[in-house]
């Protein structure tokens, strides 16, 4: 069983990584998982679960964060909103505690101006009694250190009285504490201030993205206009049904997918696919949840409920995202989990060892050892790392492109093969007739055997059969007699139009029903001539037992298609591949046409899932070792097991389409396989801003932590490199985060 938890007020990743690994020992507890950007806590356990997991859940949470309430969310609807909170509902809440933690960041910084003032420009000697000097230092720089440090010297023995050590709170409290019992006043309260500077900081970068996720919900409208006995009634949209009449007015966001009925529009798709242009919308048109109707009313015909609308699935897929984590962010939390305990005990090792063993100065051992405390705290790592992957996955997901967590994102930056089928991935899909082949013109022209075809094939829902329905329009058709509709899979269709028996399909299917079909292709440009000359797939036609031509059916290349893959090379993709059930000679035209590198055609799915092994046995090395990551592109229906089994499947055009957004591990919402491009430097760039800040994070702590123990470092240049070094890493991750990225 699954349930779903908000944590109101968590702000805090170490407290998150603390929370859910108490959790995970919970007795019946199968997992959990904390999703700081979502404040959310899924927690999955057996059946049934003793005892009241709300409150043994609310019990660790206040243990590690006071202050951070729990609610379970199927108890709090309405209350505390989608988890992305503090987005809707506590938004006032937050910008109180914001504003508090301000004022008491500015009240502790005016003191410590005061103590730093007087220390560095003040002489001692202006006072009657140097005590007074001292004890005035100590007291401004007391108070300020008190002023921004309560919090953090309180949540520290809390976790003593627990003998839950080795925290951030705990190093900052003792680094703060032994700078005291040395002297060093000024720089004590500089350390707490500067930490929760930056913890302030870390808070701001956190909010700032749950911001981001929060105004993504914008385009899920809360009320429809439904129509119910003729009278237009304002609701909400989850108490609307499926089949229910809705209208919506120009400006205003479409709030269930439906089948417009009535009206004609152009709809705005851009905060669900990317795509700038507007698309029409008339009768018959399907039209998504989250679009926006720009010119006349619709009046639409629901076909899903609320909670199974595009739009509240790719929401869903975008909050959640960052709770899959990758490789690097699992590092991050396993190395801080080692680290902390490790750097703690090497400054206390510090400090005493040097003086009881080597005669040094305990003052002098003691100040290196709280700078060496400084300089420990992992910060920078731990917010910044989680924080990049999240950037990469937002600033995807405004282009139309949703990947469902941050391990895919960082295989996705490992593409060196990208595999694509062709029907509605790099051709739109839509077959047209190219060419009508009549084998006898005197007495059956090229109108007579399309209209052959399109009675033949009234009956069937392929989309073939479409393009030979929308190529030949004649009026009376309806009145014809058509009995004995019969469709052969895989070969083609056998019906009786006004008493004449009629064949369209291939070539093996005229020869199983016994078609002079050697003869008859002589008399009209042979087929493989055909094929040469037109491409495209051909259903040949025999009327009576006789061979009457050929029809060609091509399918249109994407406008971006070629410009796809020319950019997948320049961002670095080695091998291009088309896996395609059409037949050879279609398959291979696509390929030139395109530049893809290989070419694998007559396929059924099952044989797309072996070329992909195949391949990806190709990239296995020595030792079993993978070089590099491979891609499959499909439409996320038909090649569900190719989407499977790549390392990651992109489902193309899956708007609209439940198995495309379940299948694949990312969905590109449009029809523009340029955006496999974009992903794919997306992907890079966020890979290479998390490795810039974990080699300088570390880089920087390296060297400080070695300058500290051998005393040549002060506790300013120790204040950088905690308080600056997460400023600057924080900075560097924020960058997915801008307009631009």
């Amino acid at each position: 069983m699954t349930r779903e938890f908000t944590l109101r007020g968590l702000e805090c990743p170490h407290c998150a990584a603390r929370i859910e690994a108490d959790v995970h020992k919970l007795a019946g507890v199968l997992s959990a998982r904390v999703n700081l950007m979502t404040t959310t806590l899924t927690v999955t356990t057996g059946e049934p679960f003793e005892g009241d997991l709300e409150k043994a859940l609310d019990s660790i949470v206040r243990r590690h964060e006071p202050g951070t309430a729990v609610f379970e969310k199927t108890k709090e609807a309405g209350t505390a909103g989608t988890g992305t909170e503090g987005g809707r509902g506590f938004k006032g809440e937050r910008e109180k505690t914001g504003n508090g933690e301000i004022a008491r960041i500015i009240t502790g910084g005016i003191f410590f101006a005061m103590g730093f003032g007087l220390e560095k420009f003040i002489s001692p000697s202006v006072f009657p009694n140097g005590r007074i000097f001292t004890w005035l230092l100590f007291g401004l720089c007391a108070v300020s250190m008190l002023i921004t440090g309560c919090r953090v010297i309180f949540q520290a023995l809390r976790n003593i009285a627990r003998g839950a050590l080795f925290d951030e709170n705990f190093l900052m409290t003792i680094a703060t504490a032994a700078a005291f019992a040395v002297g060093e006043y000024p720089e004590a309260a500089a350390v707490m201030l500067f930490y929760r500077v930056g913890e302030y900081f870390q808070d701001y970068a956190v909010g700032k993205s749950r911001r981001s996720i929060a105004a993504l919900t914008a385009i899920r409208p809360d009320r429809a206009c439904v129509i119910r006995g003729g009278v237009k009634t304002d609701v909400k949209a989850e108490d609307v049904s499926v089949g229910e009449h809705i209208e919506v007015k120009p400006g205003e966001r479409i709030p269930l997918d439906g089948i417009v009925i009535e009206g004609r529009s152009f709809v705005d798709t851009s905060a669900l696919t990317g795509e700038s242009v507007p698309r029409e919308a008339g009768p018959r048109t399907e039209v998504s949840a989250g679009s926006v109707n720009t010119l006349g009313v619709l009046l639409i015909e629901t076909t899903k409920a609320a909670k199974d609308s595009a739009v509240s699935r790719i929401l869903d897929l975008v909050q959640y995202a960052s709770g899959k984590k990758s490789r690097a962010e699992k590092f991050i939390t396993r190395f801080a989990k080692v680290y902390t305990p490790i750097v703690t005990s090497g400054a206390f090792l510090l400090a005493v060892i040097p003086p009881l063993f080597f005669g040094g100065e305990w003052n002098e051992w003691i100040r290196r050892s709280i700078i060496f405390l400084v300089v420990s705290c992992p910060c920078a790592l731990v917010i910044s790392v989680p924080l990049g992957f999240f950037g990469g996955i937002g600033a995807a997901s405004r282009r139309g492109i949703l990947i469902k967590g941050g391990n895919y994102l960082e295989l996705l930056a490992k593409t060196t093969t990208a595999v694509f089928d062709k029907t509605g991935t790099l051709t739109r899909g839509v077959f047209n007739v190219s060419a009508v082949h009549p084998a006898h013109p005197e007495s059956l022209g090229a109108d007579e055997l399309l209209a052959a075809a399109a009675h033949a094939e009234q009956f069937s829902n392929h989309p073939i059969s479409s393009s030979l329905q929308a190529a030949h329009s004649c009026e009376g058709c309806g009145q014809l007699s058509v009995k004995d509709h019969r469709e052969i899979p895989g070969k083609g269709v056998s019906v009786t139009v006004d008493g004449v028996p009629v064949l369209a399909g291939t070539l093996d299917l005229l020869r199983e029903k016994g078609v002079d079909v050697e003869s008859g292709t002589e008399l009209c440009m042979s087929p493989a001539e055909c094929a040469k000359k037109d491409g495209g797939t051909i259903v040949h036609i025999s009327e009576n037992g006789r061979y009457t031509g050929h029809i060609v059916i091509s399918d249109e290349i994407k406008a971006d298609a070629k410009n796809a893959i020319s950019a997948l090379k320049r961002a670095g993709v080695k091998k291009t591949v088309l896996l395609t059930g059409d037949t050879d000679r279609v398959g291979r035209d696509t390929a030139a046409a395109l530049g893809i590198d290989e070419c694998y055609t007559e396929l059924l799915p099952s044989d797309k899932v072996e070329k992909v092994e195949a391949l990806l046995e190709s990239q296995t090395g020595a030792g079993g070792k993978r070089r590099g990551a491979l891609i499959f592109v499909g439409d996320g229906i038909n090649d569900a097991p190719v989407l499977a089994r790549s390392d990651v499947g992109v489902a193309m055009g899956g708007l609209g389409s439940d198995a495309a957004i379940e299948a694949a591990d990312a969905v590109i919402m449009s029809d523009e396989p340029s955006r496999l491009a974009q992903a794919i430097v997306i992907a890079r760039k966020t890979m290479g801003i998390v490795k810039e800040n974990i080699v300088f994070s570390l880089g920087v702590k390296a060297i400080m932590l070695g300058l500290g123990a051998a005393g040549l470092a002060s506790m300013w240049l120790a204040v950088f490199a905690d308080v600056g070094v997460t400023f600057l890493a924080v900075l560097n991750s924020l960058r997915l985060l801008s307009k631009k990225a």
